[in-house]
């Protein structure tokens, strides 16, 4: 006995050459679904396919059927047949019954990446079913995409795996809500297969030491091929194009410095003046600071938030030191 099982998330018809083989052998193949997305693809490969009414044979008849050597190939449900599957284990664990050989044999599985076809699904019920979903905008979700990469950092910050696995989700639920927008758009629609592809040929464009004939011995030299390739891509006039304004001020100031380091070029800072007092200078000497961090190679921006978590782990210490008169307990 043979139960066949398939992956919705791969074409119908698309089955390994065992299943084509044992398919082929069978004194019966059974299925009790209808409109199983695989029978017009047996019948299209001449295997005769006993549609079974109800909720499918038994555990007891199937087993008969396989009497004298007989193979019967049962293809179940995507979801598989539970009934089905109790009862052979019941029959098995009786001791009072001759079982046949039983095979789960997979016609077709997931390939890595696969419930990834399942978000695509899921996103685009959701656009068209949900009265808050299907009103979004690029413009409406773009605070929440800020919103998640900083829940992100956080996740990773604080070492916590299972909150990481939930944040990266929620992550790459924003990249594929907007790509689903971006679908509907009446001008210029793109799909999340477009996001892909995009993503896939930069990939292996900045990386010809693995797709191509360069070589890159060290991470150095994998990053001049990334900022080389980028180069051409983007035909760039100056290297602080593309970088993003809007980013936090440490951040910024960061990577301008990591693009004139990169650049070789010899770009003197802004000349810092009294930063105590009135605060006047300030700005300047945390530019100076940043510039010495990334020159350092330290992210400014992790080093101060990592600084940051300390004093306010201080904080809460100081706050449970209190006694109930509001002072520091000694």
């Amino acid at each position: 006995m043979v139960l066949l099982t398939t992956s919705h998330r791969v074409a119908p018809g698309l089955l390994s050459w065992a299943a084509w083989q044992t398919l082929h052998a069978a004194d019966r193949v059974l299925c009790a679904d209808a409109g199983h997305p695989q029978l017009p693809y047996l019948r299209e490969a001449g295997i005769e396919v006993e549609l079974v009414g109800g909720t499918g044979p038994t555990a007891e008849e199937l087993v008969d059927d396989c009497a004298g050597g007989r193979t019967v190939v049962v293809v179940p449900p995507g979801e598989g047949d539970r009934r089905l599957t109790d009862g052979l284990a019941r029959l098995a664990g009786s001791g009072r019954v001759r079982m046949p050989d039983l095979e789960l044999l997979p016609g077709s599985y997931d390939l890595p990446g696969a419930r990834l076809l399942d978000l695509v699904q899921v996103m685009d019920a959701i656009r068209v079913g949900c009265p808050w979903s299907s009103k979004q905008t690029h413009e409406d979700l773009a605070k929440y995409g800020i919103e998640e990469t900083y829940e992100l950092v956080e996740a990773i910050e604080d070492g916590d795996r299972e909150a990481l696995r939930e944040e990266l989700g929620d992550v790459l639920l924003q990249v594929v809500f907007h790509a689903r927008i971006a679908q509907d758009d009446p001008e210029e629609p793109f799909t999340v297969d477009d996001v892909a592809g995009t993503i896939v040929e930069k990939l292996i464009h900045r990386h010809p030491h693995i797709f191509g004939d360069e070589t890159a011995e060290t991470a150095e030299d994998v990053i001049g091929h990334w900022l080389r390739r980028k180069a051409v891509e983007k035909n760039r006039a100056s290297v602080t194009e593309g970088i993003p304004l809007g980013q936090p001020a440490l951040a910024l100031a960061g990577k301008l410095a990591s693009r004139v380091r990169t650049a070789g070029l010899d770009v003197p800072l802004p000349a810092a003046g009294d930063a105590a007092g009135d605060g006047e200078g300030m700005g300047e000497a945390l530019l100076a600071l940043a510039v010495r961090a990334e020159a350092a190679g330290v992210d400014p921006e992790s080093a101060l938030r990592a600084a940051a978590r300390v004093y306010r782990d201080a904080v809460r210490a100081a706050e449970e030191s209190r006694d109930g008169t509001g002072e520091a307990s000694d």
